[in-house]
């Protein structure tokens, strides 16, 4: 009796995963084509931003909710663009090594500017707690968010990526900066 058992259970198993793929190998399609998919009813799915790709033309609102024009804003110079939250740790911790990047860069270097995906009364909250020189702006999180649209294709945060003096993406980083490492990094 007691190898019956098991016997049982992996019969079982075996049934049940057969029936999951003859489910889906054999499952019935659309019985109507689909209609043909056009700007006004769907929006494309753009994929990835890679290397050389140009910086998306993002306008997104500042902590005091005036819209900003990254590409008119930050033209001619490389850009660390760094996607963040207040609720995000890590996110939280690196920021003190990018303020110190942002304030060594002077006119001429490496433009900083930090996304938040949050809430705006909740950025403008926790930038009093841990103010930073560089600009922010806001953005609410959603599958076609700012981060999503410079690359980040896990959805994960922190997220940098840089930008050479002609709006070209250069690399990108998932995952917090150690103290020092941005300036490496950029280079």
């Amino acid at each position: 009796m007691k190898w019956q058992r098991p016997a049982l259970l992996w019969t079982a198993v075996l049934a049940a995963g057969l029936g999951l793929w003859a489910g889906h190998r054999f499952s019935p399609g659309p019985s109507a084509p689909a209609a043909p998919t056009t700007a006004s009813t769907a929006t494309a799915v753009k994929p990835a931003l890679q290397v050389g790709d140009p910086l998306p033309a993002l306008i997104l609102p500042d902590v005091a909710e005036q819209p900003l024009d990254l590409r008119a804003r930050f033209a001619g110079r490389p850009l660390l663009i760094n996607v963040w939250a207040s609720w995000c740790a890590p996110c939280v911790e690196e920021m003190p090594e990018l303020a110190r990047f942002a304030e060594a860069q002077g006119d001429n270097g490496v433009q900083v500017l930090g996304i938040a995906l949050d809430a705006p009364d909740d950025v403008r909250a926790f930038l009093l707690r841990v103010p930073v020189d560089y600009p922010i702006v806001v953005e609410t999180p959603g599958p076609g968010d700012a981060s999503v649209q410079l690359g980040n294709t896990q959805g994960l945060l922190p997220y940098s990526v840089l930008f050479d003096a002609q709006g070209r993406r250069v690399k990108a980083k998932l995952g917090p900066f150690a103290h020092g490492e941005i300036d490496g990094w950029v280079k």
